[in-house]
Parts: structure tokens; sequence; C-alpha cells
């Protein structure tokens, strides 16, 4: 399974956004995503959450925990 920097930065590039539009809605400087993506960084629990509900998909997809992007319900 694919590590949360990947999937962050295959969400973000499918959805063809910058790092900036990303970065400024999380309230954090772009610089900060770009750690996240490297693998440097990691948000916390609240920026994990946001970057989630930003592309719609679920935290355990961002982690890594399932291969399935989707909400189980």
């Amino acid at each position: 399974m694919a590590e949360f920097s990947e999937r962050l930065k295959e969400l973000r590039k499918t959805s063809k956004k910058s790092q900036s539009e990303i970065a400024e809605y999380l309230g954090v400087k772009p610089r900060a995503l770009r750690f996240y993506e490297s693998g440097d960084r990691h948000p916390d629990f609240k920026g994990l959450v946001k970057i989630a509900n930003y592309f719609n998909v679920s935290t355990d997809y961002l982690l890594g925990r399932t291969d399935n992007p989707k909400f189980d319900k």
C-alpha cells in the first residue's frame, strides 16, 4: 500500500491543484505541504482530517490502511 506522502501527491496532481492552493486551504505554508509530499513531515490530526475532507477520501486511505478512497459504511 502507498504511503501518506504518495497518496497526497497523487490526489493533488489528479485534482490539478497546486501546492500553494492546498496549503492555503489547510492554513499552512506551501513549504509545509512540500514536506508532507516528500515524507519529511506529517500533518497533525486536524490537518489530516482537513486533507481528507478536501479530497473527499477517508483518512484510512490517506494513511495507506486501505486502497479504497471512499468511506466504508
